[in-house]
């Protein structure tokens, strides 16, 4: 019987292998590259509670904390979008998800 051995590659590697990682990667790259750009025009406060999202053709997703820190961020959607369009990318809204922590209960900032 022979026995296989099987070379782990990095993960890099293994998804520009795989079109459907690699466009994986690639947008969750532009997500991160989004939320970096429009960090400026994000409280101090509420930036750690936010997360960049998924991207599905011009709606982008961001993943808040709770409602509260939704709540704030919607009210500065306009300009988030509006930064974003400066920038070069295309967004038709950005869209807003509240992540409930693994424990359950959030934590208002």
């Amino acid at each position: 019987m022979t026995t296989r051995r099987h070379v782990p590659i990095p993960l890099l590697l293994a998804t520009q292998d795989t079109p459907a990682l690699a466009r994986l990667i690639e947008l969750s790259q532009d997500s991160t590259a989004r939320l970096k750009a429009v960090a400026s025009l994000i409280p101090d406060s509420l930036r750690p509670c936010i997360q960049a999202g998924p991207i599905d053709k011009g709606t982008w997703c961001l993943l808040v904390d709770n409602n509260a820190v939704a709540a704030k961020v919607r009210q500065i959607l306009p300009a988030l979008e509006s930064h974003l369009r400066v920038k070069g990318w295309e967004v038709t809204s950005i869209r807003l998800k509240v992540q409930i922590p693994p424990g359950g209960r959030s934590t208002v900032p």
